[in-house]
């Protein structure tokens, strides 16, 4: 009987993801046959308004209030709705990313895009070095390694497939297609970038997302987990980290912005802390996110939910983990074995 209902509950959470998959697709598909500029405006119209109805919404207001008590209610609500129609038209640039990535490299300027720091940019590519790039879910975070790819300088990014594997592998082709070398984030994938880096290569990172194990830090004023990938790679080779983000301007504009390398902390034997490292990039998307707060993913569980928010979520999630190895009864075991790699 157990095995019954576990055969059954798999099933059905596999219609449901391929039900919804279908559903953005059909989305897109209708998105396409519009002019860019009007369906990227008529998602922005209907996030706003089916946005608010969703659980996530909820989550979305607590995080706000958690992070910024100082702003209203009406000022929280506000952001919240800025944040759906950022999400919304991010979804829908994927499908006119061609038309949007318009940037002229030879004049430095383009119709949609502008970029600050292109010295850097042409800095990495006239003197190969290895680096890491990192940044936050702002803004439309996928023009930066398309707009790098645009000056020659290829960047290995690390990809954090949708829980929806039919939504993840439609995803991973576009980002591959548009945006050069990317790798999903699996086990061993840190030897992977960690061998780009030995090369001399470029890896970028999202370092926003909520991690179970890694150093402690200060986020908005609150505890979080912060993955120790940056700070480990970074240590690995001693290369230069970049803070790089997209701000989305008015007019359908958007603007790129590629900083300085941070001075990361060191230990007493001169080896890069991945410990104060962490703090160091939390404080620096703090700041961001203060500056437009309407454009991150205020959704995101980042800071951990309240009982009785999210847990749907995390009991789906905890159920495909459980059950995703699995042998099903009856069913001989694979023979191959694949020993999992751990990066330090």
């Amino acid at each position: 009987m157990k095995t019954f209902i576990r055969r059954t509950v798999i099933r059905l959470l596999k219609a449901k993801d391929w039900t919804i998959a279908q559903l953005v697709f059909a989305t897109l598909a209708v998105l396409n046959q519009l002019p860019a500029q009007r369906a990227i405006q008529f998602t922005d119209w209907i996030a706003r308004r089916v946005g608010p109805l969703t659980s996530r919404h909820k989550l979305a207001l607590n995080n706000l209030k958690l992070a910024m008590p100082e702003k209203t209610e009406q000022e929280r609500e506000a952001i919240a709705r800025d944040m759906w129609a950022n999400m919304a038209r991010l979804m829908a640039e994927y499908v006119f990313l061609d038309k949007l990535i318009d940037y002229d490299v030879e004049l430095g300027e383009g119709g949609l895009i502008e970029v600050e720091g292109v010295e850097l940019f042409l800095d990495l590519v006239d003197n190969p070095r290895p680096f890491i790039v990192f940044t936050a879910h702002t803004g439309n975070f996928e023009l930066l390694p398309a707009v790098a790819a645009k000056y020659g300088l290829s960047v290995t990014a690390l990809f954090r497939p949708p829980n929806n594997p039919y939504i993840a592998r439609k995803l991973l082709a576009a980002r591959r297609t548009h945006s050069g070398n990317v790798v999903p984030s699996k086990v061993g994938v840190a030897w992977k970038l960690a061998n780009v880096l030995e090369e001399d290569g470029g890896v970028g990172l999202l370092v926003d997302q909520k991690f179970r194990k890694g150093p402690k830090a200060t986020f908005f004023g609150r505890e979080v987990i912060t993955n120790p990938l940056l700070g480990k790679l970074a240590r690995h080779v001693d290369c230069d980290v970049y803070p790089a983000r997209c701000i989305r301007l008015p007019d359908n504009r958007f603007k790129l912005i590629i900083e300085p390398p941070v001075v990361l902390p060191r230990n007493e034997k001169g080896a890069i802390d991945p410990e104060g490292t962490a703090q160091i990039i939390n404080d620096k998307v703090e700041s961001w996110i203060r500056e437009y707060p309407g454009q991150w993913m205020w959704f995101h569980d980042r800071w951990g939910s309240p009982r009785g928010m999210g847990i749907n979520n995390r009991m789906l999630a905890q159920f495909r983990a459980r059950n995703r190895k699995r042998p099903i009864p009856g069913r001989a075991p694979s023979t191959s074995r694949k020993r999992k790699r751990q990066y330090h």
